[in-house]
């Protein structure tokens, strides 16, 4: 049988050129993440919101799985000053109506810290050493990346842009994450406004590849074999896959969430700022379409995050997709419900049929 390897396997210390994408919010279980690992991909935890104490329970608990390598990821965008309560009064507004439909108390201004501390983060990462250390919406300092990588740490970090890709070549990063405007959840944008940098996933993975000389990985987008061989034909060495593993039983995604990526049959996403206060796209249901078409004030990343959390998740206890940040690239209606292990599995013989496609091509 033929081999699915690229020189970011050795780099990364998995089997297989796939990553399962460090998705935030509960998401990725240390369930989902260890049956990852363990079929040959690289298993991804998104730590963005989670306190190092719960990010140290999670490591523990995925490292009793799986010997496998995995892949520990943060935002490191910085935190906004501290927001008076007379400044949110409109934001509160703009979503009180959904607190009271779901039976919640009315929403009350929100306090600073607004998101775990990034320092305190990084320090826990740099202790427990996985073998991948990945970032989003921002970048390490110089100093910071060099002690993870003599750590043995491998660093990989976003890019929606070719400058931004340059940028994280030069600061020495091991590689690149070409995240394309396609892509489900944040737009990992930092060095330029996110809605300049919409390129879709193959013309970015081309042009970065292009202009960089480290590895790169496709994201957004990508949900079987034949989008992996796609962009492994461009010249990408693996792909970043969050969307297809969503419906997975390892999964801790919503039910609500689950059941509409399942449910979809035509690209009904869309990106909105009003779960989060960045730019990040999901399936497209009341609370989006609602408050993107008001264009209803929000408070700043991430401390919006933290105002819709109590609706977001009494949405999700009740089984109601309409007020649930279902976070999902375009290529959702591509989703299929199997457990992790044989997801790999069908993605690893769909790229090698569709590799082997194209060589038939030559004659």
């Amino acid at each position: 049988m033929a081999k699915l390897h690229t020189p970011l396997c050795d780099l990364i210390g998995a089997r297989l050129p796939i990553i399962q994408a460090p998705m935030a919010g509960g998401t990725t279980t240390p369930a989902l993440v260890a049956a990852a690992s363990n079929a040959g991909a690289l298993g991804s935890f998104g730590f963005a919101y989670m306190q190092p104490e719960a990010m140290q329970r999670a490591i523990d608990a995925v490292r009793e799985l799986t010997r496998g390598p995995i892949n520990l990821n943060l935002f490191v965008s910085p935190q906004p000053a501290s927001i008076p309560a007379s400044e949110q009064r409109e934001a509160i507004a703009a979503i009180a109506g959904y607190y009271t439909e779901m039976g919640l108390a009315p929403p009350k201004a929100v306090s600073a810290p607004y998101a775990p501390d990034v320092e305190a983060q990084l320090n826990l990462i740099e202790d427990a050493r996985p073998q991948v250390f990945t970032c989003h919406l921002g970048d390490l300092d110089t100093t910071r990346l060099r002690r993870m990588q003599a750590a043995g740490i491998r660093i990989g970090a976003g890019a929606t842009c070719v400058a931004e890709a340059l940028h994280v070549e030069a600061l020495g990063a091991d590689f690149i994450i070409a995240q394309g405007a396609e892509a489900g959840g944040h737009r990992g944008s930092y060095l330029r406004d996110p809605y300049d940098a919409m390129t879709g996933t193959l013309a970015l993975t081309r042009l970065i590849v292009r202009a960089v000389k480290i590895p790169v990985v496709a994201a957004g987008g990508i949900m079987d074999g034949a989008g992996i061989a796609a962009v492994l034909a461009l010249g990408a060495q693996g792909a970043q896959l969050g969307t297809a593993f969503i419906p997975c039983s390892e999964s801790g995604a919503a039910a609500a969430h689950k059941q509409s990526l399942l449910a979809a049959q035509e690209d009904t996403t869309l990106i909105t700022e009003k779960f989060s206060g960045k730019p990040a796209r999901g399936l497209a249901n009341r609370y989006m379409r609602e408050m993107n078409d008001a264009n209803a004030p929000q408070l700043a990343f991430p401390a919006q995050n933290m105002l819709t959390g109590p609706l977001r998740a009494a949405s999700a206890k009740a089984g109601n997709p309409d007020f649930v940040s279902m976070w999902a690239g375009q290529a959702a209606p591509l989703s299929r419900e199997m457990p992790v292990a044989q997801l790999v599995a069908a993605l690893e013989r769909e790229t090698l049929e569709a590799l082997d496609r194209l060589a038939a091509l030559r004659g």
